[in-house]
Order: C-alpha cells, then sequence, then structure tokens
C-alpha cells in the first residue's frame, strides 16, 4: 500500500511549456532576438540537452543556467551577458502559473489520502515564485528542490536525502510520479521506490527504463492508486 508520494512538478501539476514559452519570449526580446517558431524551438532543443547533461554529472546547475543562452544568442551571432540573461529569465518565469487539466484537483484529492512531497529539479527562486501563486504548498508536506538539496535527480544521493528528511518513511510504501524517464523514474529506480510515467503524448518507453506504471494525467492516479 501507497503511504508516501512524490510528485514532480513541471509538465506533471503546472504546465512547464506554456510557462516557459511565455517567460522565455519576454526575456529574449528584451536582449535583442525576435522570439518567432524556430527560435522558441531552438531553445527547447538546447535546454533539454542541458538539463540532460546536469542529470548525468557533466555540467553544474550553474552552468546549465547561463550556457543554455549563450548557445542559443551565439547562434544567432549576438552576444549577451548570460548571467543577467539568466536572472530576467528566472524572474519571468517564476511569476504566474499554469495548472495542468485537472492537476490542481488531483492534488487535493490526493492529499487527503497519502502524504505529499514536492520532488523537482527546477531553480529554488522560481519554483518558490510558482508554488506560491498556484497555492501548492498547502497540500505537501515537505517540498524538495534539488538546488536546496544539493543534489540532482535522478541521483541517489537527491532521494536519500530527501528520505533522510520524512518521520517514519519506509520505501516499500513509497512512489514516485513525473513526466520525465531520465529524471523521475530513473530516479525513482535509483532509489528503489515504485514509479509512475506521467506520460500524455504516449511516447515509447526505452528499453533501459521500465516505470512499474504509466498514465496520461495525473487526474488518473487516484484510480490507479485505489486498485
Amino acid at each position: 500500500m501507497i503511504e508516501f508520494l512524490f510528485l514532480d512538478l513541471d509538465d506533471t501539476i503546472l504546465d512547464f511549456h506554456k510557462a516557459e514559452r511565455i517567460a522565455l519570449s519576454k526575456t529574449i526580446s528584451q536582449f535583442g532576438l525576435e522570439p518567432n517558431e524556430e527560435v522558441l524551438h531552438r531553445y527547447h532543443l538546447i535546454n533539454k540537452a542541458h538539463w540532460e547533461m546536469l542529470e548525468r554529472g557533466e555540467l553544474t546547475r550553474a552552468e546549465v543556467l547561463t550556457q543554455r543562452f549563450g548557445v542559443l544568442f551565439a547562434e544567432y551571432g549576438l552576444d549577451v551577458d548570460v548571467q543577467v540573461c539568466a536572472k530576467t529569465y528566472e524572474r519571468n518565469l517564476s511569476i504566474g502559473h499554469y495548472f495542468l487539466p485537472g492537476a490542481e484537483e488531483a492534488v487535493d484529492r490526493l492529499s487527503k489520502k497519502y502524504r505529499l512531497f514536492l520532488a523537482s529539479n527546477g531553480t529554488a527562486v522560481v519554483q518558490k515564485g510558482r508554488m506560491t501563486s498556484a497555492n501548492l504548498y498547502r497540500f505537501f508536506e515537505k517540498v524538495f528542490v534539488s538546488q536546496e538539496i544539493g543534489h540532482n535527480k535522478p541521483s541517489k544521493a537527491y532521494f536519500d536525502a530527501c528520505f533522510a528528511q520524512i518521520p517514519g518513511f519506509d520505501p516499500a510504501k513509497a512512489m514516485i510520479v513525473g513526466d520525465s524517464l531520465t529524471s523521475d523514474i530513473a530516479g525513482g529506480i535509483n532509489a528503489g521506490i515504485r514509479t509512475c510515467w506521467v506520460n500524455p503524448q504516449h511516447l515509447p518507453c526505452p528499453d533501459h527504463i521500465h516505470p512499474d506504471h504509466e498514465i496520461e494525467y495525473l487526474s488518473q492516479l487516484e484510480a490507479l492508486l485505489d486498485t
């Protein structure tokens, strides 16, 4: 029986792609780059590659947050102060929130039946701003943001640090739920807890990562756990 639920934030509860698009468009416009579809898509690919390097331990968080902008602007022949650009983006991203369909109601219901914990690889100031805007803190016993923990998902060290802060924790009664195979699901496997992949696009699962369960949206999780 599940007692401890770890939920990812971005693209599990909140629509990060929408928030990112709005914040990114505002930011790069301020630094002289038109936020057209080509540029936004290119940033998405660069950003994804940089976060995957962080997960593999090839880059630090600080390097990810600045270098992704350095690479993007360099490709379009622009020289910008990447530190200022990164801070501007963080400020824009931390404002407001956008729930995924049914997610707020799902978290509310789950909080009445399980001990909920947020597990995020995001930047602390950004996640705090978005969670406050969305009034999400009321649902979670503890919020674990990797920048504050000192380790990133999917490392076992991240999860060990989280588990150590939970009174009465039992990994046999724990599950992590998230949209990222390389961060959430691989992390849960590394930590020895059950996993549930949120996969609204019905993407194929690679041979080397096997979630215990799969759902389309967080709103389906309660019914899954009831069975």
